[in-house]
């Protein structure tokens, strides 16, 4: 396969159940794209001769915690980065058990692909179902379902297709297959079998290695054409009274969250309505013409406009109705329970919000995923919730744009996060 020279990057995230073989995935893959420093190798090869074992514990790359080293399971979501010279990579290794749902839905918020490793010797099990319906609901547009342990099953083809033929049939009943492209690989991580190299072992599998995977799927906001969304942060006003320039300078600063932007195209400035047209686009000391995605800018516009942070500027012909209630899902984060009698902080892009909770209409059981009647919420709780805001807010619904269909719920006495929402 020739692969392209794509400069972009890519966020992804391993996850599946216990013991599926996901730090051990990415240890290979670092090992085998010879990213790993000689001393981070040296370290894990003295810890796994001291565990008693022959070869080396990749496994260990991404273990960084004591306690889990000592378990030998994952706890904490562990990044790390690798460069091919093709493409950057960010990885998230997610924990399997269930009692750090919160901490794999912090992993998925920001990963573009996921990877649902399932052990060949047990098929489908109910954390397989689980971690793919977390990845259905936090939007993670591309799945590669990466059936391990091929090695230990003889690498039988028979054992890959009935894995892959049931995995198809649980994603159309949760409506997966019809939203997400999912792709299907056979594998070792522990050999290294159809991660970066083909090896001999499944001549059978006449498709891409995992690495020619990850080089190939497209860059995040490059698939579809979304709208311009760009949350004010900070209203940039130079006081230098021997510049001249300066004097009358009024520019919004922020990040670009979606979408483009050009000189000479209609802006609105929401929730207050105002209109006008941007003068310039300035980046650091540059001056554009245009801007795009993830870019963080200056922007002047041609009017003098009442506007401060947590405004947002649109395109006019994009232009939102604020609204002043929202639907979500949201995960509970926090080890107190929600109160539906208490008042919450609800922080969208750079805006904030008093809240009060509306609704609990019901919480997913995320092992059956079966909905059932709640009025409360406890850690690692899933639910569909109804919020009742003070302040109106500008969104997009989850599925339309990840960053404006997001928020979190901030506990106002103590000021700790304890939710994570998406807006449907």
């Amino acid at each position: 396969m020739t692969i392209e020279h794509n400069d972009s990057l890519l966020r992804f995230m391993t996850c599946g159940s216990v013991d599926d073989g996901k730090s051990t995935l990415i240890g290979r893959l670092l090992y085998d794209t010879k990213t790993i420093l000689a001393d981070t190798l040296s370290n894990i090869e003295r810890t796994s001769s001291k565990r008693g074992m022959e070869a080396v514990d990749l496994s260990l790359l991404t273990d960084g915690l004591q306690a889990e080293r000592e378990q030998g399971i994952t706890i904490d979501v562990a990044y790390r980065y690798f460069s091919t010279g093709t493409r950057k990579y960010i990885i998230a290794d997610a924990p399997g058990h269930e009692q750090y749902t919160r901490n794999m839905v912090t992993a998925a918020s920001t990963a573009n692909l996921a990877i649902i490793l399932i052990d060949a010797r047990r098929g489908v099990l109910t954390q397989t179902r689980r971690h793919s319906y977390l990845a259905h609901l936090v939007g993670i547009p591309h799945i590669v379902v990466a059936v391990n342990k091929m090695d230990l099953v003889n690498y039988d083809q028979a054992v890959y297709e009935k894995i892959k033929a049931d995995y198809i049939a649980f994603a159309s009943e949760i409506g997966l297959a019809q939203a997400r492209d999912i792709k299907f690989l056979p594998m070792s991580a522990l050999n290294g079998d159809m991660l970066v190299d083909r090896l001999d072992n499944m001549n059978w599998y006449q498709g891409e290695t995992l690495l020619e995977t990850l080089e190939a799927v497209p860059a995040a906001h490059s698939e579809q054409a979304e709208a311009f969304r760009f949350p004010v942060q900070f209203v940039c006003r130079p006081h230098d009274s021997a510049n001249p320039e300066l004097h009358d300078f009024r520019g919004f600063m922020g990040r670009v969250e979606s979408g483009d932007i050009a000189v000479g195209d209609a802006v609105t400035v929401l929730p207050n309505g105002y209109q006008s047209k941007v003068k310039a686009i300035q980046l650091g000391n540059q001056q554009l013409q245009s801007a795009q995605t993830e870019q963080s800018i200056t922007l002047l516009l041609e009017d003098e406009i009442d506007t401060s942070r947590g405004d947002m500027i649109v395109k006019t012909a994009e232009a939102i109705e604020p609204v002043k209630q929202i639907e979500a899902h949201v995960c509970w984060l926090s080890e107190t329970p929600l109160s539906t009698a208490r008042t919450y902080i609800v922080r969208h892009t750079s805006r904030e919000s008093k809240a009060k909770i509306g609704s609990i209409q019901y919480k997913v059981d995320v092992n059956t995923l079966e909905q059932q009647a709640t009025a409360d919420l406890k850690m690692n709780d899933i639910a569909r919730v109804s919020f009742k805001l003070a302040q109106p807010l500008m969104v997009d619904s989850y599925d339309k744009n990840r960053a404006t269909g997001a928020f979190i719920v901030i506990d106002e006495s103590t000021n700790n996060t304890v939710g994570a929402g998406m807006i449907v």
